[in-house]
């Protein structure tokens, strides 16, 4: 297929070739899907031994500013997607001058940015906290105390799991300044967001499909609950009143079709304690609160990916079954002695492993997830509980 008819419009059809940006557990899972429905797989991410690189066609070395390992990836693709938002503007621009990538730059380098983020967001009408940017000690100083003294502090660029933030007024015991300072360190120091506390009743995401034809396909709301602010477990459908499951779903549209998206976007929400919707993040990939949906819908999110940076009809995404999630971090082998009892967890109805073959397990490292399905949202979430117990 010549250049110009991979950049045209049309289904992409198994046979064809997906590139990755990004070779880690989601581009895995995201191979393994498009593997099932016949498509090739390469991947481009600077780790050697990503998790990725077990069940691809080819794995191209190279970081996300590499624009010409970029451009290498699209010459031998028919479409380009992502598994992470950390790629440059310039590699995204080099991928696009051959192949479409999906989602595309305008979306990922907005997002990118947290204070971009919420700018745009706000510019556009949606709902979120109340947040400063602040680019100096000084400033965030005078931001934590116009925004009531409780707030998180969070890294413009990157970060995640908990790295790069850090929170001030949750210690009464401690300086308010040791607290700032600390605040400031954990930001690297640079430009940053600081987000007044909320009331919190619960934390959710939406996942939005909307393929290059405009059609659009909004997963049921997920539960999500963190632990040291990474994601410890997760079950599918949350649950939510009526008109707050309808609201969230609403907005996850109208995000979509604002963005032009093309791909996926999950949407990070908090539900306040006086039952309004605010937004906290997007993500324009697969997301980890959305591993359920391989066990609780018709169509997984890594399937629907595939569908939708391919221009195919989009898949059901109705609930079958409740099914939780539980991610297996490093501790759990560093706790074990290096050896998980899964065969114990496996005794658990309902449960599945799901390892992603990283090689050195360390603490706070997502090295896989835990599955279960139940009759209800709560038999899904004990018994995934239960069997991480177990190991």
């Amino acid at each position: 297929m010549s250049t110009e008819e991979r950049r045209g419009g049309g289904a992409i059809l198994p046979g064809a070739t997906i590139g990755i940006f990004g070779g880690g557990q989601l581009g895995r899972m995201t191979a393994m899907a498009a593997r099932g429905m016949g498509y090739r797989i390469l991947v481009l991410d600077p780790d050697p031994a990503c998790p990725a690189r077990f069940v691809v066609d080819g794995c191209i070395e190279a970081g996300w500013e590499d624009s010409r390992e970029a451009a290498n990836l699209a010459r031998g693709c028919d479409v380009v997607t992502l598994e992470i938002e950390q790629i440059s503007e310039g590699s995204m621009e080099a991928a696009s001058s051959f192949v479409p990538v999906r989602p595309g730059r305008a979306i990922v380098t907005m997002i990118q940015s947290r204070v971009e983020q919420k700018n745009w967001l706000r510019r556009n009408g949606f709902p979120l906290g109340d947040y400063r940017a602040v680019r100096t000690l000084e400033e965030l100083r005078s931001a934590v105390t116009e925004l009531g003294g409780r707030c998180f502090c969070k890294s413009s660029r990157g970060g995640y799991d908990g790295r790069g933030q850090g929170k001030v007024g949750f210690a009464p015991d401690t300086a308010f300044e040791v607290e700032i300072r600390g605040a400031w360190e954990a930001l690297g120091e640079g430009e940053g967001v600081v987000e007044q506390a909320i009331e919190l009743e619960r934390e959710i995401s939406v996942l939005v499909a909307r393929s290059p034809r405009g059609e659009i396909k909004v997963y049921p709301a997920a539960w999500n609950h963190h632990e040291n602010q990474i994601l410890a477990w997760s079950v599918l459908p949350a649950p939510l009143a009526g008109d707050t499951a309808k609201e969230a779903e609403a907005l996850a549209l109208e995000l979509a079709e604002t963005l032009q998206l093309e791909g996926l976007l999950a949407v990070e929400m908090f539900v306040t304690k006086a039952g309004t919707l605010l937004i906290n993040e997007l993500a324009p990939r697969p997301h980890n609160s959305y591993h359920a949906s391989e066990r609780a819908c018709v169509t997984s999110q890594f399937e629907q990916l595939v569908r939708a940076v391919c221009d195919l009809p989009l898949g059901d995404v109705r609930v079958i079954e409740p099914a939780a999630i539980a991610n297996l971090l490093g501790d759990v082998w560093l706790n074990a002695d290096g050896s998980p009892k899964f065969d114990q967890a496996l005794q658990i109805p309902g449960v599945r492993v799901h390892l992603y073959e990283k090689l050195k397990p360390r603490r706070g490292r997502k090295m896989g997830h835990l599955s279960a399905v139940g009759g209800t949202i709560e038999e899904a979430v004990s018994r995934v509980q239960k069997a991480l117990a177990c190991l």
